[in-house]
């Protein structure tokens, strides 16, 4: 079954070294996403970024920064997204937040426990 409804794309953009509770950042989002059983969500690690302080991070040569630009993203409907935006705001100190207006098609069957 094929499935058409309006939902939001969020973006976080934060640095690989960003921590929060002593953990790494994007673990401790990703985690509060399912603890709040969004959709699913999607870390993706950058070859090379700059972000606020203009300080280029890259992987070239035989080094790898630790520091290298994450985006974590994240597609759900606008009800489930809200209730991540509280903890976004009070873990990402510095880095970015996006959201746009998507269109999901989702081929399959609802996930159960969805219902709000």
């Amino acid at each position: 079954m094929k499935l058409m409804e309006e939902g939001l794309l969020l973006r976080i953009f934060i640095g690989e070294a960003d921590t929060y509770a002593g953990k790494p950042l994007y673990e401790q989002i990703v985690r509060k996403a399912k603890e709040l059983n969004l959709a699913g969500a999607t870390v993706l690690r950058g070859i090379m970024g700059f972000g606020a302080h203009s300080r280029v991070h890259t992987a070239r040569f035989l080094r790898l920064s630790e520091d290298m630009p994450l985006v974590i993203e994240i597609v759900d409907s606008r009800e489930y997204i809200d209730l991540l935006l509280p903890f976004l705001e009070e873990v990402v100190g510095e880095g970015m937040i996006t959201l746009e207006k998507v269109q999901i098609v989702q081929y399959g069957q609802h996930r159960k426990g969805r219902e709000r």
